[in-house]
């Protein structure tokens, strides 16, 4: 009986074996690693290096601005499940130490702008009056090539964080430096094609500095490079002076700033309203730039539509 048993027993093993898990179902259910990303242009580029291993979050969410951003409890507890900690660094979350402080994290922090050399600010803004980063200026993802320095330390830093994902951070990094060549090309490209005596406008507030010394526009702003002080009658009559005297043609909005104070400067000037940049922020997923590489794009395209003419 015994031996009968063992039998029927073997031929069930042979005609029904315990499947091993295969090795994609064995990835899917692999947990992926809680990443918080302070701001949405830096989440999407987590996204991108992180993949499938990862799942973000971004503290400030699309049309967001984080030099005003005010932190919530509901934060400090994003904050506190995470195991890693994103931040762009060069002083622009100026709220971040206080949030970290609150939740007792403990995940390390990769400053995706580490190894960027920073655009000072001499003391002052241009205009004449102190604003916002001690640090000089943070918006340094507005350069191609500074975007490439952010990518190698996020990939450095999720590798450090989960050794066991190496080569998948590695080609996706490889992957999205290549897509960062092609569109360092194309920026090129579209700003040869503007007239140099037309490469000057105006924007809300100067967040594109990193842009200007890479691609050779000048934008002009009222504001300094911290959108949490307004702009002084005097900058602001400085401006429209400016405008006047160099025959500046266009003004642009930005999708995170109160438009109000551009369209005075464009009704008194004559100067057109060439349309809205991304400056600090993606939009939502059905914006015209969802992602980071995207936000690049629309702002080509409207400085040339408006600087071409």
């Amino acid at each position: 009986m015994l031996t009968r048993r063992f039998l029927i027993a073997a031929a069930a093993a042979v005609m029904f074996p315990t499947a091993p898990i295969p090795l994609v179902q064995a990835q899917e259910q692999q947990a992926t690693l809680p990443v918080v990303a302070t701001f949405s242009i830096l989440g999407d580029i987590v996204g991108n290096v992180g993949g499938d291993r990862v799942a973000v979050k971004s503290l400030v969410g699309p049309n967001g601005d984080a030099h005003v951003y005010s932190p919530s409890p509901a934060d400090a507890k994003t904050l506190a499940d995470a195991k890693v900690i994103v931040t762009n660094g060069l002083g622009f979350e100026g709220w971040l130490a206080r949030l970290i402080k609150s939740s007792n994290t403990k995940a390390p922090n990769i400053v995706a702008a580490k190894g960027v050399k920073p655009r000072k600010l001499a003391g002052k803004h241009s205009h004449g009056h102190a604003h916002g980063h001690a640090d000089g200026d943070p918006h340094a993802w507005q350069s191609v090539a500074n975007v490439k320095i952010y990518v190698a330390n996020i990939r450095d830093g999720l590798i450090k964080a989960d050794p066991a994902g190496k080569a998948a951070y590695e080609a996706n990094a490889a992957a999205y430096l290549a897509k960062l060549d092609a569109l360092e090309s194309e920026v090129k490209q579209a700003v040869s094609n503007i007239p140099p005596e037309r490469r000057k406008i105006i924007t809300t507030h100067d967040a594109f500095g990193y842009f200007k010394d890479a691609y050779g526009v000048d934008f002009i702003a009222p504001q300094g490079v911290s959108t949490d002080s307004e702009a002084s009658a005097r900058d602001v009559a400085r401006i429209i002076t400016q405008v006047r005297k160099q025959k500046i043609p266009a003004v642009f909005m930005e999708n995170i700033s109160d438009a109000r104070l551009l369209t005075r400067i464009a009704s008194e000037t004559g100067a057109r309203v060439g349309g809205t940049l991304y400056s600090d922020a993606l939009t939502a997923e059905n914006g015209p730039p969802p992602t980071s590489i995207d936000h690049l794009r629309p702002n080509l395209g409207t400085l040339c539509a408006a600087l071409q003419r």
